[in-house]
């Protein structure tokens, strides 16, 4: 069976991903901060790691290594952590208000915590010629979206995905970035209780999962390395379907 790891696997998008690898066979090893307390079948292999801690993602990798490594999902992330202040919504302030444990929440623990997994997973891959590493960004990487450090880590994110695609194509191993539409998580679905956000055209939590499984069996991978992927598109493309059978309808640049 192939062999996954999905960093940031404890909630939200980076459980769905694990969860919906495991059913479609893959051997998956989730890591995470609070890894211990999520909800995951038990055939996913918990890995307790701070992916702010390079020792800790060392130690991730080398539970990993001896059973080899065919994908790498890069999930990730702590910019939606404390977006509420003392009562006050500041993630959407201007940049020179952003209180400065954003830029390390998105940049450190997304952007930085991306090269150093995909340091370890290229170690991994590029002997044996094979693999493939996702990162999961969104559409501020190319488009203004309410944060200014939001937009550089994913417009980072992309430019991490090109150039390392660009070095690793003559071995074999592809790379992209995921773009995920509105993913019915935990926070998105209170929200949606609340009537702030209609849940008509979202995605499951399993449904980028289901799209990077497709990806891994395309015979034209490696012709899409390097490029920032719409997940809902590859679905249409592939033929992929959410849980429940639906095909979420694509956002562009310029409905997002």
């Amino acid at each position: 069976m192939p062999i996954a790891l999905v960093t940031g696997a404890s909630r939200g998008v980076g459980r769905g991903i694990a969860i919906a690898l495991a059913e479609v066979g893959f051997t998956v090893f989730a890591t995470g901060r609070t890894i211990d307390a999520a909800e995951l079948p038990s055939a996913i292999t918990r890995i307790r790691c701070d992916h702010c801690k390079d020792d800790d993602t060392a130690r991730a990798f080398e539970a990993v290594k001896d059973s080899g490594l065919d994908l790498l999902v890069n999930c990730a992330w702590g910019g939606y952590e404390r977006m509420v202040e003392d009562g006050q919504f500041t993630w959407s302030v201007p940049f020179w208000q952003q209180p400065i444990h954003r830029w390390h929440s998105m940049m450190d623990a997304g952007v930085r915590a991306a090269f150093v997994a995909s340091q370890h997973a290229a170690r991994i891959m590029v002997p044996k010629r094979n693999g493939f590493i996702v990162s999961i960004s969104f559409w501020p990487a190319q488009k203004y979206i309410g944060n200014v450090i939001y937009g550089v880590a994913k417009a980072a994110t992309d430019k991490l995905t090109q150039d390392m695609a660009h070095e690793l194509r003559a071995h074999g191993i592809s790379v992209v970035s995921l773009y995920p539409g509105l993913v019915r998580t935990e926070a998105v679905i209170a929200a949606a209780k609340q009537g702030w956000i209609d849940l008509s055209n979202s995605e499951s939590p399993e449904f980028i999962g289901r799209v990077i499984a497709a990806l891994a069996n395309d015979p034209k991978l490696l012709e899409r390395s390097g490029k920032p992927l719409v997940a809902a598109q590859v679905a249409l493309e592939l033929g992929t379907t959410d849980v429940d059978g639906r095909r979420p309808v694509p956002l562009t640049l310029d409905k997002v």
